[in-house]
């Protein structure tokens, strides 16, 4: 079992990196994009250990209102707010304006 979580974990990461600069996806989108449409929480789970790897954008996945619900997993601070701001994504109140301007659909686009 800790093995397919494992695995599930690295899809998630591979999609994640696949991203593109200055736009966003949901953890739901990401479950539906695996063929594991109801586990959008272990999606949020792999993207909260994705927070210290370098090679995975945690920060452009948000929940499916456009939500930072994420960010505590950002050392308590402001830093995924401001990683997406660096992208040229506005948010306020934890919230990426423009939400569905910047959604990026894996299903739709790999």
């Amino acid at each position: 079992m800790a093995g397919d979580k494992q695995n599930f974990f690295e899809s998630v990461y591979r999609v994640a990196r696949e991203i593109p600069f200055g736009r966003v996806t949901s953890y739901g989108a990401i479950a539906r994009y695996l063929g594991t449409a109801r586990s959008s929480r272990m999606v949020g789970w792999a993207m909260n250990g994705a927070v210290a790897r370098e090679d995975v954008p945690a920060h452009r996945v948000v929940n499916r209102k456009g939500l930072l619900t994420g960010k505590h997993h950002f050392g308590g601070s402001n830093l995924m707010q401001q990683l997406l701001e660096n992208e040229g994504i506005k948010v306020e109140e934890d919230q990426v304006i423009n939400f569905e301007q910047h959604f990026w659909d894996p299903a739709k686009e790999l």
